[in-house]
């Protein structure tokens, strides 16, 4: 039967009680009821997919609506009523009958066209956030790579589209050292034995550190040379001590080593000839440990990166920091800092990225006064070793506190110098997706050695998180 034969015999069908009968409009005789149902109802499908592709959505809907009448999950009667709603433009419904079939879906493919269009319906009527929404749910049911890739595709155009941006990173890291604790019990201070022993939770404690970092922006102004966003940001990272740890110092918890910070902003970035652009942010925020309040900051950053040609990258950043409203003085504090990434693509397709940072710290009191510096090198493989994505990076550090008092009590001759050397092993597992975020394992090891030993240590930590494909 072709198309236009099958819409000729619906119309002549749609005045029939036998139709009728089999979409419940009217009973049937009670002998045959439940075989004129079969039948009507298959017959009924037939045809309202038929009324779909021919162009005619009116009809579509119609037998659609008698399908739903006789069965409220009938997955064809949805999508096609949810895709006959969005050729005569009417984004609210299709969507919503959009989402019924979705979760009637039996398959993945079902799940996945219902899911996209969706998408594509929420998008239709400038919900560009629930658009974003249901494409993470078409990529979980995306039935091979094209059709994952289409998704992703999507997802950057809206991301560009979006007023609204989130990003949510979810880290589990198990850690040789939650507290940054020292390596051993004795303190020695440029070489001379200090009186008595450091205490339990002085010392390195084994546990489970969760982080969870949510970022969220809105933008309240832009053009294709300069984008003006409000920025938010909550950090909250607790830890649970291991049964080691709690042993060796009974009179600590893992509240004591947990730490929050929210802030909020405004970030302006505009273009900077062809290949450049420039960054101006203004932050104030509020940071706590082990439950109670440890300062406010005010923050000013400003950047400026450089495309160059032949794959190379180059930025520049300064900012200056003022803590106040602290808990102790050593966060009573004004920072200045100053850095440099350089980044260059190679012709294998790895990546090479140098970054270097300079800290200098003025508080209220010596401890918190400070110099540092660091260097970071990350290389980055451009082809994935079988289904791990692999980096691997180096960071070596110094800082130099010029009077520093230890314990409470001990001024260090010359001040205390610290230098540290960490090594990260980055592994996603870029086939193993849900909803376009992969599984993302990090080692991290190093040490950092002092001339106080009360704060030199050893350190190796395994983070699992999530990253997002697109």
């Amino acid at each position: 039967m072709t198309i236009r034969s099958a819409i000729s015999r619906c119309r002549d069908l749609l005045g029939a009680a036998a139709l009728a009968a089999a979409l419940g409009l009217a009973p049937a005789p009670a002998a045959q009821a439940q075989e004129q149902m079969a039948i009507g109802l298959d017959q009924a499908r037939d045809m309202a997919v038929a009324a779909l592709r021919a162009g005619d959505p009116g009809l579509a809907i119609a037998l659609a609506r008698g399908l739903l009448k006789a069965d409220p999950d009938d997955f064809v009667a949805l999508y096609v009523l949810a895709t006959a709603e969005a050729g005569l433009g009417r984004p609210t419904a299709s969507r919503k009958a959009a989402a019924r079939a979705f979760r009637l879906g039996d398959t993945d493919t079902a799940r996945f066209r219902s899911a996209q269009l969706a998408a594509r319906m929420a998008y239709e009527e400038d919900r560009y956030s629930l658009s974003q929404l249901w494409l993470r749910r078409a990529a979980i049911h995306a039935p091979d790579d094209t059709a994952a890739a289409a998704v992703a595709k999507d997802y950057r155009l809206l991301r560009r589209i979006n007023p609204w941006s989130v990003r949510l990173q979810v880290d589990i890291r198990p850690s040789s050292n939650v507290n940054k604790g020292a390596d051993t019990a004795l303190q020695i201070i440029d070489g001379v034995p200090v009186t008595g022993y450091l205490s339990g939770s002085a010392q390195a404690l084994s546990g489970l550190i969760t982080a969870v970092d949510l970022a969220s922006s809105y933008r309240i102004a832009g053009s294709a040379r300069h984008d003006t966003r409000l920025m938010g940001r909550l950090y909250v990272q607790r830890v649970a001590l291991s049964a080691e740890a709690r042993d060796q110092a009974p009179e600590a918890s893992g509240s004591d080593f947990g730490t929050t910070f929210a802030e909020g902003g405004l970030r302006h970035v505009w273009t900077t000839g062809d290949r450049g652009s420039a960054t101006a942010e203004v932050t104030l925020g509020e940071a706590w440990a082990a439950g109670e309040r440890s300062f406010r900051f005010s923050r000013l950053d400003l950047s400026h990166a450089w495309q160059l040609g032949g794959g190379h990258m180059l930025s520049l950043s300064a900012l200056a920091e003022t803590r106040y409203m602290a808990r102790y003085a050593t966060n009573d504090a004004h920072i200045l800092g100053l850095g440099a990434r350089w980044r260059k693509r190679l012709g294998n397709g790895d990546t090479l990225d140098v970054t270097l940072a300079w800290r200098d710290s003025a508080a209220a009191h010596d401890n918190g006064s400070y110099t540092s510096g660091s260097l970071r090198t990350e290389y980055e493989l451009g082809r994935p070793v079988g289904p791990v994505t692999l980096s691997g990076a180096v960071i070596l550090g110094q800082t130099d506190y010029p009077d520093f008092i230890s314990g409470g009590f001990i001024r260090v001759p010359g001040g205390r110098q610290d230098q540290s050397i960490y090594g990260e092993i980055n592994m996603m597992f870029h086939e193993v997706e849900f909803a376009g975020f992969a599984p993302m394992l990090r080692l991290r090891a190093g040490e950092k050695d002092s001339n106080d030993t009360r704060y030199s240590m050893n350190e190796l930590t395994l983070s699992l998180g999530f990253r997002s494909k697109f």
